[in-house]
């Protein structure tokens, strides 16, 4: 499994990002490409300790054993739920959540594994460095794939 601490992967990413425009389509879902952007931004914030979404009482009960979903070698389902605090409906401007997103996945690349060591996550909680490393990639690339990049 691919993980954006390895410095491949962090630029693959960059680049897939750099290959959006404000036109890029989606394949499934509801967010356009700037809510997108913005939806993993938010994300981010949540793996570099910016931001801790409360967890439900469900979400402690059901997230231990879902666990391996978010950092395991199979795709995320297409139109699965997300934290709702990171559920984008609003317009967003598509630059400007560019290069923040790229921002942050360079921010969090180069603070390295240890910055997120023990970090929650809000329905799988508690997290490896390793696996919030392959679950970065995972969701950025699921979200990537949904815009066709």
């Amino acid at each position: 499994m691919n993980n954006i601490f390895e410095i491949t992967y962090t630029n693959e990413i960059l680049n897939r990002i750099e290959k959006l425009n404000v036109n890029s389509q989606p394949n499934w879902g509801k967010m356009d490409v700037a809510q997108m952007l913005a939806h993993c931004s938010y994300f981010q914030d949540i793996a570099m300790g910016y931001s801790l979404p409360p967890r439900g009482w469900l979400d402690v009960l059901v997230g231990k054993f879902a666990k391996p979903i978010f950092y395991n070698d199979k795709p995320l389902a297409h139109n699965m739920s997300t934290i709702p605090t990171i559920l984008i409906t609003c317009k967003k401007d598509f630059e400007i959540e560019k290069e923040k997103l790229k921002q942050k996945i360079i921010t969090f690349q180069k603070n390295g594994p240890e910055a997120c060591k023990g970090r929650p996550h809000p329905f799988f909680g508690k997290l490896t460095c390793e696996q919030w490393g392959k679950g970065i990639y995972k969701h950025l690339d699921h979200h990537l794939k949904q815009f066709g990049v």
